[in-house]
C-alpha cells in the first residue's frame, strides 16, 4: 500500500475544512487534486506529510504511519517558493538537502541537468524569476528519488516550454516507480498527465476517471441541415443542432466516419468539421459553476 487515508478530518476553530477524506493508492500512479482556492487542497497535503495535525482519521504512507521518521527519506513535498532563502544560491539549497538526506553531492549536477537549471545553479535565489524558483523546488524534491511525491501547484509561473519539460519529468518519474499527487489549477496539463482526478468540494473528495470525462464532440456544418436531420432521425442516430445550423455528435455515440459516409451517400456535402475535447475543465465547471463564472 502506497497511501491509505481514512476518514481524515481537519478543522480550524469551528470550521471543518476536511470532512472525512478517504484515499487509497495501491500502485504507482499520478493523481490530480483539483478544486478552487480555499477548498482544502493544501491543508490535505500538509496533513498527509505531517506538517499539520488533524482532528480525526489516519494517514499511512508506504505501510507506515505518516509520523514515521523513516518516511523523511522516502517521500518529498513540493511546496510554494516561500520556503526558499533569498540569500542562498540554488546550489546551497540542494547541498543542504544532500547533507540531511545523506546523498552524494554528485546528485546536484545530475538533477540540475535534468531540470534544466545548470546555468543559474550558483546564483542567489533573490534574483530568480518565478519560473526559476519552480525549477529549484522541483530539483529539491527529486534529489532523493522519492517513492511518493506530493506537489502543490508545481506549474505556477512556468512558461509553456518549462511546463512541457515539467510534464515530461513527472511522467519519467512515474515510469521509474514514483507515485505523484499533484494539486494544480492547470487543467490542460492535468488532462495530459493523469487519468485519475480527485475534485475537492465542500471538504470531501469526488474521484473521477478522465477516461470517463474525456469525450470528443464533433460539430458539422453541412449543405442542407434539414435534409441531414431527417436522414439522421430516420437512421435513429443521436445528434444535436444549434441556431447556426450545425449538427453535433459525440464520438461515444457514433463514429464520425459513419456520419460522413451516411451524409455523403445521400448527397449532402460537409462544409466544415469542428471537434472539441471535454475533459477535466468541463467537469470542473459542472462542479464549481458559480465560482468558475465569477
Amino acid at each position: 500500500m502506497i497511501v491509505q487515508v481514512k476518514s481524515l478530518k481537519k478543522r480550524y476553530k469551528k470550521d471543518w475544512v476536511l470532512k472525512g477524506i478517504d484515499i487509497t493508492i495501491e500502485e504507482p500512479q499520478i493523481i490530480a487534486l483539483v478544486g478552487p482556492n480555499g477548498s482544502g487542497k493544501t491543508t490535505l497535503l500538509n496533513c498527509m506529510t505531517n506538517l499539520l495535525s488533524f482532528n480525526e482519521g489516519s494517514v499511512e504512507i508506504l505501510g507506515k504511519a505518516n509520523t514515521a521518521p523513516s518516511l523523511f527519506y522516502e517521500i518529498s513535498y513540493l511546496q510554494d517558493n516561500r520556503i526558499l532563502y533569498g540569500n542562498l544560491t540554488a546550489y546551497d539549497h540542494l547541498k543542504f538537502i544532500c547533507r540531511v538526506q545523506k546523498l552524494p553531492f554528485s546528485r546536484i549536477q545530475e538533477v540540475a541537468e535534468r531540470v534544466g537549471m545548470t546555468s543559474y545553479l550558483k546564483r542567489r535565489v533573490r534574483n530568480f524569476s518565478l519560473g526559476m524558483k519552480q525549477h529549484l523546488l522541483l530539483a529539491m524534491v527529486i534529489l532523493n528519488k522519492p517513492k511518493l511525491l506530493l506537489m502543490d501547484e508545481p506549474l505556477n509561473g512556468l512558461d509553456p516550454t518549462s511546463a512541457i519539460n515539467m510534464r515530461n519529468i513527472l511522467l519519467e518519474l512515474y515510469k521509474e516507480g514514483t507515485t505523484i499527487i499533484i494539486s494544480s489549477h492547470n487543467l490542460d496539463e492535468i488532462d495530459r498527465l493523469t487519468n485519475t482526478i480527485y475534485f475537492m468540494k465542500d471538504g470531501a473528495l469526488l474521484k473521477e476517471s478522465l477516461k470517463e470525462l474525456t469525450v470528443i464532440h464533433y460539430e458539422l456544418t453541412v449543405s442542407d441541415t434539414e435534409k441531414a436531420k431527417g436522414i439522421l432521425e430516420e437512421e435513429g442516430l443521436p445528434f444535436t443542432s444549434n441556431d447556426q445550423g450545425q449538427l453535433g455528435f459525440k464520438e461515444t455515440d457514433v463514429p464520425l466516419q459513419t456520419i460522413i459516409g451516411l451524409l455523403y451517400g445521400n448527397g449532402i456535402e460537409i462544409n466544415h468539421i469542428d471537434n472539441q475535447k471535454a475533459g477535466a475543465e468541463k467537469r470542473y465547471r459542472e462542479l464549481f459553476e458559480e465560482r468558475a463564472t465569477v
